[in-house]
């Protein structure tokens, strides 16, 4: 019973974003644009992410429409709606992913950076940033991809205006390697990520489970030289056996003494 309720609940809010999209077609280019401010302004004034949802999903419909000439159909509108209440949606092939991310990301996006679009490869990351780039940014958002083009050098990336975007669109490694190389930063000015405030997860399957079986390993000479362990050294060896510590029968293990 708490699954249909749940079921009912989300299709209620999807009733509700196709009776707000009359409202956002009728608003001429300038007008349906000037909704991202006045929705980061509502945010500004204390509404929630969820509460303006109907009304920013419907822009971004009508949006999509013009700018893209595509128009979400209800199963796509209804999965952007799912995946927003913290639940995973499967689609079939086909069924129109890469729209129905456009939702949630253009929502989020209106908090500003800090907000991630992770798929399973960089050619989807780099395609679907371009595509649906041209929207987010025609309402005003910012977006970018976390990962090199093929042929360019990841190490040449602008990471500050890629992490300076309201959107970016990246890998789990891309992102992962960015945070440890991050956390290895000498100075604050060399660290560019600015938070995470949302993360939207393609192929969580294949991002959550296979890929994620993988380590993200940085190698690097530490940054402070220490002579710790030569002290160390240095007391262990004044330490008598069966007097100062003794050892097990199969010499493994060793404890000190009282």
């Amino acid at each position: 019973m708490k699954i249909f309720n749940r079921e009912n609940r989300y299709e209620r809010i999807v009733q509700k974003i196709k009776q707000l999209i009359p409202k956002y077609e009728q608003l001429d280019d300038a007008a349906l644009q000037e909704q991202t401010v006045l929705f980061r302004e509502r945010l500004a004034q204390g509404k929630t992410l969820r509460q303006i949802l109907p009304d920013a999903y419907a822009a971004i419909c009508v949006a999509a429409e013009r700018v893209l000439n595509m128009r979400p159909f209800d199963v796509q509108i209804l999965g952007a709606v799912v995946v927003e209440y913290n639940n995973i949606a499967e689609m079939k092939t086909g069924e129109g992913k890469t729209l129905t991310s456009v939702m949630p990301m253009y929502l989020h996006g209106l908090t500003g950076p800090g907000n991630f679009l992770i798929t399973a490869n960089e050619y989807l990351a780099n395609r679907d940033a371009e595509k649906m780039g041209k929207l987010y940014r025609w309402m005003g958002l910012t977006v970018q991809s976390g990962v090199a083009k093929e042929g360019e050098d990841p190490n040449n990336r602008d990471l500050a205006r890629i992490y300076a975007a309201d959107i970016v669109y990246t890998t789990n490694s891309g992102l992962g390697f960015d945070y440890l190389f991050d956390n290895l930063a000498k100075t604050p000015s060399e660290q560019y990520l600015r938070g995470f405030n949302f993360a939207l997860i393609d192929e969580a399957d294949a991002v959550l489970l296979d890929t994620a079986q993988t380590p993200l390993i940085v190698s690097g000479v530490p940054r402070v030289q220490s002579n710790y362990f030569e002290s160390a050294d240095n007391v262990v060896k004044l330490l008598a056996e069966n007097e100062d510590y003794e050892r097990s029968d199969d010499l493994k293990k060793i404890w000190l003494t009282p």
